[in-house]
């Protein structure tokens, strides 16, 4: 591609409203321009990126036994009903009514409709396993889109789906499509990590893993072993159980009196404690119905396990007025005792002499001791992990680190094929559920996330297996007819040799020339300059920023060994 003819625009300052790296540099390097917020147009660099990216995600699919299709965008309401997932989505789903006014949304995702197709295709056993995916475009209408493509309201995704007649069947094609996604990420060459995560709305409770990209820029915060493989969304991380305490020689219960203390922070002040000897208890609303969670003071309620462990659909920390009339306490004055149902995190039990609120407003008991100062009954891992934590695996410490989440792969077992009666014969002729497994990747995701690993000060800094092109010739100046021919003659050789180049024939300032081709940030870059009188040219890689000043023809089989 001649740069000349190329619809590329460039900027040198960052627009006001790009606040991640990737964001800014897709907007600067010309790849991509906003039409609304959350929805983007992608320019030629940057379809070509993504179309990369696609292809590497369809060959590995291809290769692990996927078979690809492709399904409407275009939903009816009514198999969101039928799965009962209508209002775990809410108004995240682009809702509309056809001219017949039925109700109809536009595809979040698609477990709903692939269920529905496999319904009415598969009748024995002769058919499984199978696995099918498409990589189609999702809507989902963002409350407060960011950070570019990382979260847009329209994006483009990769999902498969499995179908198989047993545990062992549905094991082997999880495990097929996690090795798949370990081979595609290492391809594009970025640093990410598997981890065990919760399935979230999608469901399931076979088994999760999240396919991280390390990045500052991360929403998700993974907590990962400092010796072994051990590594997991801290909305599923444990740690090691902390040490049950001694309390044969706690002192007797007191009451004191701690007025306007609503806070731990408060409570440490007034008491001089430490905020791990405080039973903090937090009320939730599941399901509507009034709960409570106790954790460590230094610790916090990991609202994602609670969920499960209450398996409920909906759990939502209680308001003041709701506390007040579940309880008959403030915030900040409910105790252990508060005679609702309770779960409590087993770290309390490391708590030999605590504090928790009395059950008179405005005191709090000092020298508690669990068990021996109120029951204990129901107890489930439901914290946050933290700084000091041991791993669950190994015991050695646990670090933590932002990531991008680019990939999740579930185990469904028959969380949909139970409401839309998807079935088979099995070998006695008897009716047997299908059990799936659902695997997505963000296409459109791992285009910044890539960005954010592999940047600079002066630009991206693309990995060759997605570059938009893979070398960049950039003759000094174009008005030098040894310099252009030399240029146009490497043009050519390269696109024969199969090699995806891109010419900068622009008659530009070469300042301008060296400052896009960082921006745009092509692998290898070879200028044709001053040298050609003597037949050299300068090849240089991008991401080293190492210089070699080589023959024409060396420095051709230079480009073709790094290419290929």
């Amino acid at each position: 591609m001649r740069q000349s003819r190329l619809f590329l625009n460039t900027l040198r300052e960052n627009p006001a409203d790009a606040d991640v790296v990737s964001h800014q540099l897709m907007i600067r390097a010309g790849y991509m321009r906003q039409l609304t917020a959350g929805v983007y147009s992608l320019l030629p660099l940057g379809y070509r990126v993504l179309s990369k990216i696609e292809n590497i995600v369809r060959r590995e699919m291809d290769a692990a036994g996927a078979q690809e299709v492709l399904l409407p965008a275009v939903q009816p309401e009514e198999l969101w009903l039928q799965s009962g997932r209508r209002a775990d989505y809410g108004n995240l789903m682009f809702s509309l009514k056809d001219r017949h006014d039925r109700p109809m949304v536009l595809g979040p995702t698609h477990e709903e409709v692939i269920t529905s197709l496999i319904q009415n295709e598969i009748r024995s056993y002769r058919q499984l396993p199978v696995t099918l995916y498409q990589i189609q475009t999702k809507f989902r209408d963002e409350a407060r889109p960011r950070a570019g493509l990382l979260r847009g309201r329209e994006f483009r995704m990769k999902d498969a789906y499995s179908f198989d007649s047993s545990p062992e069947g549905l094991d082997e094609s999880y495990h097929a499509m996690y090795d798949a996604y370990c081979r595609i990420f290492e391809r594009m060459g970025v640093d990410y990590r598997a981890v065990d995560a919760d399935p979230g709305a999608i469901g399931g409770k076979g088994g999760s893993h999240e396919f991280m990209v390390l990045s500052d820029a991360g929403e998700d915060t993974i907590a990962a072993c400092t010796a072994c493989t051990y590594a997991a969304n801290v909305e599923k991380a444990s740690a090691q159980p902390l040490p049950v305490a001694d309390t044969s020689a706690t002192p007797a219960k007191e009451t004191v009196p701690t007025p306007n203390t609503k806070t731990i922070d408060d409570l440490v002040d007034v008491l001089d404690v430490r905020p791990e000897q405080i039973f903090k208890v937090v009320v939730y609303m599941a399901d509507g119905q009034p709960v409570a969670a106790c954790v460590r003071g230094d610790h916090e309620v990991n609202e994602v396990k609670l969920k499960n462990f209450l398996d409920v659909r909906q759990l939502e920390l209680a308001t003041a007025d709701q506390v007040l009339k579940a309880t008959g306490h403030p915030v900040g004055f409910v105790g252990p005792d508060t005679g609702l149902p309770i779960v409590f995190d087993p770290g309390v039990l490391s708590v030999a002499d605590g504090v928790a609120a009395s059950k008179d407003t405005g005191f709090h008991d000092i020298h508690v001791a669990p068990h021996r100062d109120f029951k204990v009954t129901k107890t489930a891992d439901i914290r946050v992990v933290a700084n000091g934590d041991l791993c669950p695996e190994c015991g050695q410490p646990l670090a933590f680190h932002r990531g991008i989440e680019v990939g999740h792969v579930f185990k469904l077992g028959t969380k949909y094929s139970t409401p839309f009666h998807a079935a088979y014969l099995d070998e006695n002729g008897k009716e047997q559920t299908i059990l799936m497994g659902c695997y997505g990747l963000g296409t459109t995701r791992v285009l910044p996330a890539v960005i954010e690993q592999c940047h600079d000060d002066a630009g991206i800094v693309w990995p060759i297996a997605v570059a938009p092109y893979q070398v960049h010739i950039v003759p000094v100046s174009v008005r030098d007819e040894m310099q252009m021919k030399a240029a146009e003659s490497l043009y050519h050789r390269f696109y024969a040799a199969g090699v995806e180049v891109l010419l900068d024939d622009r008659d530009e300032r070469p300042g301008v020339k060296f400052a896009d081709a960082d921006l745009i940030g092509i692998p290898v870059r070879v200028t044709v300059g001053k040298r050609i009188s003597d037949g050299d040219v300068e090849l240089k890689l991008r991401k080293t920023g190492d210089v070699e000043v080589l023959s024409v023809e060396k420095a051709f089989e230079a480009v073709l060994g790094i290419v290929k």
